[in-house]
């Protein structure tokens, strides 16, 4: 079985990197660890400044949301190793629209599983074009699994 765990480091992701953990895995699973970042528009970027203008902080906006990216993977693939050391587990980080590359990433993969959170960082985002999660159960071509955070029953009164 191939399966794609797309994660952003938030809370909901790692209750998908934890439950997936938790599934029963057969000597030949492969998981394929994916983070996508979104550089970010030059129209909100501040006023230039004396530190290299509009493109000295679009380029360091952008180096820190790869970064964020790459421990999100490091972490998740870490997590399952240690779970699992048996797992074939490999990792990617991808700049673009989280919809676009998942979906395009899982069909390269050839994945039979895609696994998200039920939520990410990017509630700005969700509220202009829709969750993540959401285009993947309508959108992908194998089956997905959308992980929920499970809160306390004290929180949910």
């Amino acid at each position: 079985m191939k399966i794609l765990l797309a994660t952003d480091g938030s809370v909901y992701s790692k209750k998908a990197v934890e439950q997936l953990a938790e599934m029963p895995h057969n000597s030949e699973t492969q998981i394929r660890v994916l983070s996508v970042f979104e550089s970010f528009p030059i129209l909100i970027m501040p006023a230039p400044g004396p530190a290299g203008g509009i493109g000295g902080y679009y380029e360091e906006m952008t180096a820190a949301a790869r970064k964020s990216a790459e421990e999100s993977v490091s972490n998740a693939a870490g997590f399952l190793k240690e779970k699992n050391p048996a797992l074939a587990i490999d990792t990617a980080v991808v700049n673009g629209s989280p919809k676009e590359i998942i979906l395009k990433a899982a069909a390269e993969f050839d994945a039979d599983l895609i696994v998200v959170g039920s939520h990410g960082r990017g509630a700005f985002s969700r509220f202009l074009m829709g969750s993540v999660s959401q285009s993947m159960a309508l959108h992908a071509s194998c089956s997905v699994l959308i992980v929920r955070k499970q809160e306390a029953k004290d929180e949910r009164k």
